[in-house]
């Protein structure tokens, strides 16, 4: 296998959203769970995602994981490197994202591109500032995510404080002149010293800008609209790769399973809707922690329904809930108890052969497919933007079709959706 990109993500549901996109402007991809075990078959792709759980991590832990995911997908012909950031710029004071960066750019003597926008999902750079919308990110709802808040719509702050080399910034206008003069300037920001360049982008244009003049370098950081930069710039001039083929939905649905742990105000929403149509079972986590409600009990609810059609299990509460349960508990510790239940939920009902799972929230998500134990994804058609259809491979639930969905994605209605999505 010899690869025209690789790339490395720091959540499992940031993954699938990057590959989704590289798959979407023509690239064959592969999502792998972690660097792949030796002896692992891969099939003939040009990109490789490897997902990695490194966003909540001490920085020392993530630089190590990381470095290794690199050498991977260098050694398998990558020349190209994304490090793939959720397109809040989710982190906390102390990195991951700058060290990271840093780390990754050091054996090239590369100055990354670092930029977050993904105006498909209204996630905007402007003058150095991430926008949600028309909103700056720290008065945006997106703020107040339980474990990483953003107070801060600062790039260039964000990421200095993350960095040891100072961090330059490459205006909208000069992006607007086109690939040469952004060539010069970055030049010019690397004989004054930076170690990195924060990159407006307000449209997919500005991102196919970025994404050819990056493939000059060894490395990059972003969301997936620099991926999907990145993958036009790639396939430029050359006849379309094609998929690697297109997954049908069963005609029956039994076995469908969603289970959300997501406390986005999309999947509360979405939630809301599907609890119309399919029995969704309220999970919480004081429940829980009285021993009023258990993993078993819910299995044996989800058995239940399963057997007759989808089944839904939620931990999701509103975000006042959750803070006051992380004052209450430790933020740690509702967060691990949360995801091991949703976790350890999905590891027996998978084990007893589910058809379609379909999990909500990027640590949730994570939590889930360790458990399962699956080593890699073919990336199918995409449900919404930045959610691909995933047809597990290797040795563990090879038949099982999964959905990982950041909590902020999706239309209202997608659960349901994604239950009769072909």
């Amino acid at each position: 296998m010899s690869l025209y990109l690789g790339a490395i993500a720091d959540d499992y549901t940031g993954a699938s959203d990057l590959a989704s996109t590289l798959a979407g402007n023509g690239l064959r991809v592969v999502q792998t769970i972690g660097v792949p075990p030796e002896g692992m078959v891969l099939p003939d792709v040009d990109a490789v995602v490897v997902a990695l759980k490194s966003r909540s991590v001490s920085a020392d832990v993530a630089v190590r994981q990381s470095l290794a995911a690199d050498a991977w997908l260098r050694s398998h012909g990558a020349a190209h490197v994304l490090f793939k950031i959720c397109s809040t710029f989710d982190s906390t004071a102390e990195g991951n994202i700058g060290p990271v960066t840093e780390a990754l750019a050091m054996p090239h003597r590369a100055m990354p591109i670092v930029c977050p926008a993904f105006p498909r999902n209204r996630r905007t750079v402007y003058q150095g500032h991430l926008f949600v919308g028309g909103d700056r990110l720290d008065e945006s709802p997106l703020k107040d995510h339980p474990i990483t808040p953003m107070r801060d719509s600062s790039l260039l702050r964000l990421m200095t404080a993350q960095s040891r080399l100072p961090v330059g910034l490459l205006s909208l206008a000069v992006i607007r002149a086109g690939d040469d003069v952004v060539r010069t300037e970055l030049s010019r920001l690397r004989l004054s010293g930076c170690g990195s360049v924060i990159a407006d982008a307000v449209t997919d244009s500005d991102l196919e800008v970025l994404g050819r003049v990056a493939l000059d370098d060894h490395v990059s950081t972003g969301a997936s609209g620099l991926g999907l930069g990145l993958a036009r710039a790639i396939v430029v001039d050359r006849e379309s790769l094609g998929d690697v083929g297109m997954m049908r939905a069963p005609d029956d649905l039994r076995g469908s399973l969603v289970l959300a742990g997501s406390c986005s105000a999309a999947t509360l929403e979405q939630l809301d809707i599907a609890e119309h149509e399919w029995p969704v079972l309220r999970l919480g986590a004081e429940e829980l922690i009285a021993g009023t409600a258990s993993v078993k009990a819910a299995v044996d609810w989800a058995r239940r329904h399963l057997a007759e059609g989808p089944a839904i299990v939620a931990t999701s509460a509103s975000p006042d809930r959750v803070a006051a349960l992380q004052a209450s508990h430790g933020v740690q510790c509702v967060s691990a108890l949360l995801e091991g239940a949703i976790a350890e939920i999905a590891s027996q009902l998978a084990d007893e052969g589910l058809s379609r799972l379909i999990v909500a929230g990027g640590e949730t998500s994570g939590a889930v497919v360790d458990r399962l134990g699956i080593e890699a994804f073919l990336i199918g058609r995409e449900l919404a933007p930045g959610v691909p259809m995933l047809h597990a491979l290797g040795r563990r639930h090879a038949n099982l079709r999964l959905v990982l969905k950041s909590g902020n994605f999706g239309s209202p209605g997608f659960f349901t959706e994604a239950i009769i999505a072909e």
